[in-house]
């Protein structure tokens, strides 16, 4: 069958790729409906039908080990908000690989190379989101916000940018309000390591950015031994969480930077911090 991986075929593992797919899914709380009616909308702003899934092709690719099509695979990283080459890199293409494959046929005339991985030239590839996705919810960019507007490629090639994570905290996450806003971008410098002392006030105190089986959080953490403590702004009201780490919460690393909006009518007036 076209577009299923063949039995024994080592090359690819096309389950593990359909699970991690699910997996982004459902951190977003998206029903297939919602991600077959956001690929269409997709399709019909590309004017190429290719980028729809319908429900039970979408259900073959996250648990039968189905191989998407390229248009369908843009459609479902672009809809889960995922790095398309990342995803790519699930199914077993690196594109990173392709100098070092070139080199499996020499080419005798003298030519030109035009392999992305090479970073000259720019993008431009504004984010638009999709209805669908719920942004009240804190949610993980990754590397996807380094796609909004013109960037030059060889920015990205650089240690330190890929040593960077990309997310943004939710619309109606309130948790680490005042220091982070609602909706604020943020910035993340990949660490597993908490700091349990050495800062003076709760701006100095580092923030961390962290994955559960539930979705994602923002927060101040304590580490002792194999329990990891989760700690909010009191304003927000939030009692602190405690987690079984490294088994049921994982550090993605520490908040270094953010980028915030001010707009007094972007923010919710009536939290429940406010009704006391």
């Amino acid at each position: 069958m076209a577009g299923v991986a063949a039995p024994g075929k080592s090359l690819l593992n096309t389950d593990e790729a359909g699970q991690r797919l699910r997996k982004a899914r459902e951190r977003l709380g998206l029903t297939f409906r919602a991600v077959a009616d956001a690929s269409q909308r997709i399709a019909e702003k590309r004017g190429n039908e290719e980028y729809s899934i319908g429900l039970s092709r979408l259900s073959e690719i996250e648990n039968n080990g189905t191989l998407p099509t390229i248009y369908r695979l843009y459609a479902l990283s672009t809809i889960y908000r995922l790095d398309f080459l990342e995803v790519l890199s699930w199914y077993g293409v690196n594109l990173a690989d392709q100098p070092g494959d070139a080199q499996t046929r020499e080419i005798e005339q003298t030519h030109s190379i035009h392999y992305s991985t090479m970073g000259f030239g720019e993008i431009q590839a504004p984010l638009s989101l999709d209805p669908g996705v719920d942004l009240t919810k804190t949610t993980f960019l990754s590397r996807v916000i380094t796609r909004w507007g013109a960037l030059p490629l060889h920015l990205l090639n650089s240690a330190d940018a890929r040593r960077k994570r990309y997310a943004v905290v939710g619309s109606e996450d309130w948790s680490m309000h005042p220091i982070l806003q609602p909706g604020s971008l943020l910035v993340i410098n990949e660490s597993s390591r908490v700091m349990n002392n050495g800062w003076t006030n709760e701006w100095d105190r580092p923030i961390y950015f962290l994955e559960t089986r539930d979705g994602w959080l923002c927060g101040w953490c304590h580490l002792d031994r194999d329990r990891l403590v989760v700690m909010f702004h009191p304003s927000s009201a939030e009692p602190p969480q405690v987690f079984l780490y490294p088994n049921d919460i994982e550090i993605i690393g520490q908040v270094v930077a953010v980028a915030t909006t001010f707009e007094t009518s972007r923010r919710r007036r009536n939290r429940p911090s406010d009704a006391g």
